[in-house]
């Protein structure tokens, strides 16, 4: 039997190996909107609490978990489109007859990591989405947190009748 017709699309070890890099690229777009859900509440947290605290220089404490979990989101993007590479490098060698058995044991993602990561860090679902994040936590710190700090000092400072009156 050749080797071409031993592997044809309807093959358990061929649909089994398109099953498996299903399933790690669908891993990875899972992880990736996990991230986008982690950042959010951590980010609205550590503002929540700079907020009541009043202390707008803390808002800032706000950019580490943006970054990291940008950078978290980039790395599971680029490992996506990496494995998704190798799903249709697959396929296009199912099609042309010249898969081996090499091309079925072994599910890793191609392509060059750094194409990956720029295309990734390029994307549509991070640039916007982190983007706008990184604006929020500035806009929280000018607009809510800042005007809100200065009315608690204002408020703790004694008025001048209440000087006048300890004289």
């Amino acid at each position: 039997m050749e080797e071409s017709e031993e592997f044809k699309e309807n093959s358990e070890a061929v649909q089994a190996h398109l099953s498996i890099t299903q399933s790690v690229i669908q891993r990875m777009a899972a992880n990736s909107a996990m991230c986008k859900g982690w950042c959010i509440a951590l980010v609205s947290a550590i503002l929540v609490i700079v907020a009541d605290k009043g202390k707008p220089e803390f808002t800032m404490i706000a950019l580490i978990p943006t970054v990291l979990f940008c950078a978290l989101d980039i790395y599971y993007l680029s490992l996506e489109k990496r494995f998704r590479n190798s799903y249709n490098s697959f396929i296009t060698k199912l099609h042309k007859g010249r898969l081996g058995a090499s091309d079925l044991y072994a599910v890793s993602p191609s392509g060059k990591t750094s194409k990956a990561v720029g295309e990734a860090l390029r994307s549509f679902a991070i640039v916007p989405f982190y983007a706008a994040l990184i604006i929020m936590i500035f806009l929280v710190k000018v607009v809510v947190v800042a005007p809100t700090a200065s009315i608690k000092v204002e408020q703790k400072r004694p008025s001048n009748a209440v000087i006048q009156q300890q004289r």
